[in-house]
């Protein structure tokens, strides 16, 4: 029986290819910004993409902020991608103006900073460092993924876990920059790079989370 997945629209995401790399890998997805189906469904999916205040600011008028909340109250799954990752943390700062996150996870969303003049965004292919007993990344520890960003977490400050299992943290690089490429928590995973747009290896991933459902 395929597992319901809601995908959160609230103005920020790419929602359709979201809906398409989901149904490809035999998700049932609901796209909706309604409260309860977001609440109830087996998991949920939140996209993001552009600013962090700007995605925390639609997050919140659809509630999104507080479904996220009761459902890991709950231990149902979510799933954060790129923005939608960055916004479950506790601040972003961009130009200067600080946002207060979700705060699932303490930390601070903040500007890349390579060091020998690559251009940000980090915009491309890359590949991870992915911790032992991962569930995500099953199968695919070795692959590339496809990243669009010019902001991530560079420093992990979590010490107690939401579960009795420590958080799984997968890291990547540009340049010389160290930044969180994924997290597992317990219900809560997230992505900074897009599993929708990383072909075979982003479908295996989504397909691993459906199947965790």
């Amino acid at each position: 029986m395929s597992k319901k997945v809601v995908l959160l629209d609230y103005g920020s995401g790419n929602i359709r290819s979201g809906e398409r790399a989901l149904q490809r890998v035999g998700a049932d997805v609901t796209v909706t910004s309604d409260f309860d189906e977001a609440l109830n469904a087996d998991g949920l999916l939140v996209p993001g993409v552009g600013a962090f205040e700007a995605c925390m600011t639609g997050l919140k008028s659809v509630r999104g902020d507080v479904v996220v909340d009761r459902r890991l109250t709950g231990a149902r799954p979510v799933l954060g991608i790129c923005v939608g990752m960055q916004i479950l943390f506790a601040r972003g700062i961009e130009h200067g103006v600080e946002t207060e996150g979700c705060e699932q996870w303490p930390g601070t969303v903040e500007r890349l900073r390579p060091q020998h003049d690559e251009p940000v965004p980090h915009m491309g292919w890359n590949t991870v460092d992915v911790p032992s007993g991962t569930a995500l990344f099953d199968g695919i520890e070795k692959e590339r993924f496809y990243f669009v960003h010019s902001y991530g977490v560079r420093e992990w400050r979590l010490t107690d876990a939401r579960e009795s299992v420590a958080p799984l943290v997968t890291w990547t690089s540009y340049g010389d920059d160290r930044f969180v490429a994924a997290v597992e928590n317990g219900p809560l995973t997230a992505t900074q790079f897009h599993p929708e747009k990383s072909g075979d290896a982003g479908a295996a991933l989504l397909a691993n989370w459906v199947r965790s459902l």
